[in-house]
């Protein structure tokens, strides 16, 4: 009988937003080898408003959805009803599902979702990995949510160093936060696998500039374009390239992309409009099979994170922006994943966050080396089928469950 693996997630198939569109992707590449088991919650995110079944077997994998609420996840009271209402529900139904070597993969998001699993896992004597996309506290220290010292993080750390030691294998997304979770365990990293997450080199393709369909909508084909695409959340500055589209406001052949949503997008719009950046539009997010259309917009991506973001996350974002070819601008800690995959493949240029003044140097000097772009993006698609194939991760996830398949 084929072993039992089970993900847990908050997002699952048919979510396509960043965390459900990867543990469906990895799940369903380990269907072939194992019995494979989802606990998930429904559609919060793109696929709001849909009601998923109950039970589903999806590309070889039994989905089970638990109860819970989906109120608006941008009101933080609701998030933590959606939360606390998904976390009881997940943990009556692991108990009753879970068994006796059973092997369960839970991810760190919403963070109350690995302790559930980690006390399901002990009553049922199966085994927990964890899957870190973000490391906490670490991120709400960085968001000005909570005090280094405070009792709230001393907690915290305390329950994570207690919930790693539980776990028998933990998986991160980047080797700043391999060295970030080590340090929590005392510098041991016998059990910390590094695993990034990958391109969708079947969905996204470079393509020719002045082809660009949305390029074309905007009346943009004539102007240097900057792009950024996804999430706009506290954890990533946006105010550095505000700063920077003020400053080149005179300029006329500049011009902003925004594509995405979060709690900074209102702040954003309501900054453009007093200011009367005309040189800075903002889009909605558009759909995942829209992304070679969208991710092509540009002559240059910007992906940002805000201070004291080191180790804590790795936009996934930016794997897709190698698969489009598109050279970038990392707004990063120099030791950061996103710093260094920019620096290895030579695609761009890495500056403090916070230091726009920096920023606006680099934009000038990507405006005036248009052969070192082209070159840029050549390298960025070749490390994207290189190096962040879905085979590959696939064939590293498999690695992690087969070398301790007993």
């Amino acid at each position: 009988m084929p072993q039992r693996i089970w993900f847990v997630s908050e997002l699952y198939y048919p979510e396509e937003t960043s965390t459900g569109y990867y543990i469906t992707k990895i799940a369903e590449g380990l269907a072939d080898r194992f019995e494979v088991h989802v606990l998930c919650g429904q559609p919060t995110y793109s696929a709001r408003g849909l009601r998923a079944p109950r039970k589903e077997l999806h590309k070889g994998v039994q989905i089970e959805r638990c109860a819970g609420t989906t109120l608006d996840k941008n009101v933080l009271f609701f998030r933590l009803i959606n939360i606390l209402t998904l976390s009881l529900s997940t943990l009556f139904r692991a108990i009753f599902e879970f068994r006796r070597g059973d092997r369960v993969m839970v991810v760190t998001t919403p963070p109350s979702l690995p302790f559930i699993v980690a006390l399901a896992s002990r009553l049922r004597g199966a085994k927990y990995l964890l899957l870190i996309h973000d490391n906490y506290p670490e991120i709400l220290i960085a968001v000005q949510k909570a005090k280094e010292n405070s009792l709230l993080v001393r907690v915290m750390n305390w329950m994570n160093r207690r919930l790693y030691k539980g776990a028998e294998q933990i998986i991160v997304v980047g080797r700043d936060m391999k060295e970030l979770v080590a340090g929590k365990m005392g510098g041991d990293a016998s059990r910390i696998v590094t695993i990034p997450n990958w391109a969708e080199l079947e969905r996204v393709d470079p393509a020719p500039r002045m082809e660009n369909k949305l390029l074309a909508e905007l009346g943009l084909k004539e102007k240097f374009v900057l792009l950024y695409a996804g999430n706009m959340g506290h954890p990533n500055d946006l105010e550095s390239i505000l700063w920077s589209a003020e400053r080149l406001l005179p300029r006329e052949e500049f011009h902003f992309l925004f594509i995405g949503s979060g709690v900074k997008k209102k702040w954003l719009e309501a900054e453009i409009k007093k200011s009367g950046l005309k040189n800075v539009t903002v889009l909605p997010p558009r759909p995942r099979d829209d992304q070679t259309n969208f991710l092509n917009a540009c002559d240059i991506a910007v992906i940002s994170f805000v201070d004291k973001m080191l180790g804590v996350s790795m936009p996934s974002r930016t794997y897709n922006t190698l698969a489009a070819g598109k050279p970038m601008i990392g707004i990063a800690d120099a030791r950061s994943e996103l710093a260094q995959v920019i620096e290895e493949e030579r695609v761009g240029w890495v500056v403090p966050p916070g230091e726009a003044a920096r920023l606006l140097e680099a934009i000038e000097a990507a405006r005036t080396q248009p052969q070192l772009l082209q070159e840029m993006g050549e390298r960025a698609r070749a490390a994207a089928e290189e190096k962040y194939s879905l085979r590959k991760a696939v064939a590293d996830y498999l690695a992690v469950f087969e070398e301790r398949d007993v």
